[in-house]
């Protein structure tokens, strides 16, 4: 379940309606999509997914719960967070082929953006909520791009992910947040849901001799202490800031590496 419950964009009222109100869990139609979008962000076209507007992802088939409409990550985020990952990786020496894994689904939305943009991936994705993972399933089989989602908890799971002689892997790394959001203070990115460290020490202790990149979801305000802290645990790191809302709310990557340096 990829409950980020992060601060974006969404008012407060918006957010509560379809998080915790009686859409939370419910699909949404085309009206409620594009009227979500107008009244919250004055575009009726905002939730754009997978390259497509909601007129045209509805068309195809694809459906959203409340909470997922509030909670995805929309394309213009995505795809920048694409483009910055796919410039790193191509900087990984005597590049083969990479393996891109989601340990927090939801959407699929950013994990879809990567593959677009990083040549020779393929996708995999790990989703705990049986109804987030059987819509998603359903939508991701209309698409471009193939991703094997896999349905249960990706620590309990990691095992089962193998790769190849020539692979590489790409992490995206975006737990829910829950509390550790705090507006003054910033992200505290040791008490995310799990820990952000905790989830790069499960790979790096999966995976010893891979090289990865991971892409960290983050907001613009970080604990300063947590984001020293992160740093630490990996070989090379860039924080990258994106700039689609106001001063002091955005959204952004912190992109890391273990086992190799850009």
């Amino acid at each position: 379940m990829n409950e980020h419950l992060k601060e974006s964009e969404t008012p407060l009222h918006d957010r509560a309606l379809l998080l915790h109100g009686s859409k939370r869990n419910e699909l949404l139609t085309l009206e409620e999509v594009r009227r979500y979008g107008s009244d919250s962000f004055s575009d009726p076209d905002f939730i754009r997914l997978y390259g497509m507007t909601p007129a045209q992802w509805h068309a195809r088939g694809v459906r959203l719960l409340g909470r997922t409409a509030v909670e995805c990550t929309r394309d213009a985020v995505a795809d920048r967070i694409g483009q910055d990952v796919a410039a790193v990786a191509a900087s990984l020496p005597a590049p083969g082929r990479w393996v891109v894994v989601d340990p927090f689904a939801g959407s699929c939305n950013t994990l879809y953006w990567i593959l677009r943009h990083v040549p020779r991936s393929r996708g995999i994705a790990f989703e705990f909520d049986l109804q987030v993972f059987r819509l998603t399933k359903q939508n991701l089989a209309v698409l471009d791009r193939t991703i094997d989602l896999k349905y249960g908890d990706y620590g309990v799971m990691l095992g089962q992910l193998h790769t190849e002689p020539d692979e590489a892997m790409i992490v995206f790394v975006a737990p829910p947040w829950g509390t550790a959001l705090n507006e003054t203070a910033g992200l505290d990115l040791r008490r995310t849901e799990p820990p952000i460290t905790e989830i790069i020490a499960k790979f790096a202790e999966a995976f010893p001799a891979i090289r990865i990149l991971f892409a960290i979801q983050v907001y613009e305000k970080l604990d300063k202490g947590s984001l020293a802290e992160l740093r630490g645990k990996l070989e090379w790191s860039d924080l990258r800031i994106y700039d689609f809302n106001v001063a002091g709310r955005n959204h952004g990557i912190l992109l890391g590496t273990r086992g190799w340096s850009p």
